[in-house]
């Protein structure tokens, strides 16, 4: 597999140097979601940012109120808790909730996460980014102690129904690489250290209102009722 930009390596080391960030998050005071709702989105959002990925990978209407925005690592045991509560979201919020979700693997913490964001990204060449996607957390204690995980992301492209020659010619595609390094940059614009961080409309989400289900789903329903401007 090609080497990505240099840019993107210095973006996910910057990233790894923090590699257990997400387990000192979880062991912080919890954070009511009441809290999270009394400042404004406008004030803690970034003054500028870069866009990342075009166009990016998103669930839900363009015009939902409630718009989330993941940074994730196929190989981060958080996300993958994460997962499946995400799911929930969307099924529970429907229109009213966006999700877009960003690559944003830790490397060299996380020795299969480039490759996981790879073959998502080549999946969504094809259309199959969220069956991808799914798949590979729905997997992730399988594939995590794989010595090569090249041919079990193969044996998911297969089951997603991809085109496998044209999978593996995207591997190594330049708009693959464009793509996780444009999501890197938009990372380390909002001050990304480590996954999964979590923004609803413009501001960070804490992590221990992330999960279970029930602390997510109270923050989405203050922020829906909230006044907006």
């Amino acid at each position: 597999m090609k080497r990505l930009p240099f840019i993107i390596i210095l973006v996910v080391l910057a990233a790894a140097v923090g590699g257990a960030w997400y387990l000192k998050r979880s062991a912080t005071p919890s954070v009511p979601a009441q809290a999270l709702a009394s400042a404004s989105p406008r004030a803690n959002a970034p003054t500028s940012s870069d866009p990342g990925a075009e166009p990016p990978h998103t669930l839900g209407p363009a015009n939902a109120p409630a718009k989330l925005e993941e940074f994730g690592d196929f190989e981060c045991p958080p996300c993958g808790l994460l997962h499946p509560t995400l799911q929930t979201m969307e099924r529970e919020f429907g229109d009213r909730l966006r999700i877009t979700f960003r690559e944003f693997p830790l490397v060299p913490t996380h020795q299969h996460a480039l490759a996981a964001a790879t073959a998502a990204e080549a999946a969504g060449l094809q259309g199959k980014f969220w069956e991808m996607h799914d798949m590979l957390y729905e997997n992730q204690k399988q594939w995590h102690e794989a010595f090569d995980v090249r041919p079990i992301f193969e044996d998911y492209a297969k089951r997603i129904g991809l085109d496998i020659e044209r999978y593996k010619q995207d591997l190594t595609s330049q708009i693959v690489e464009q793509r996780i390094t444009q999501d890197g940059l938009r990372a380390h614009s909002l001050g990304v250290k480590g996954t999964p961080t979590v923004f609803l409309n413009g501001r960070e989400i804490p992590f221990e209102s992330l999960l279970p289900a029930d602390k997510l789903r109270e923050v989405i329903k203050t922020e829906l009722n909230a006044p907006h401007p």
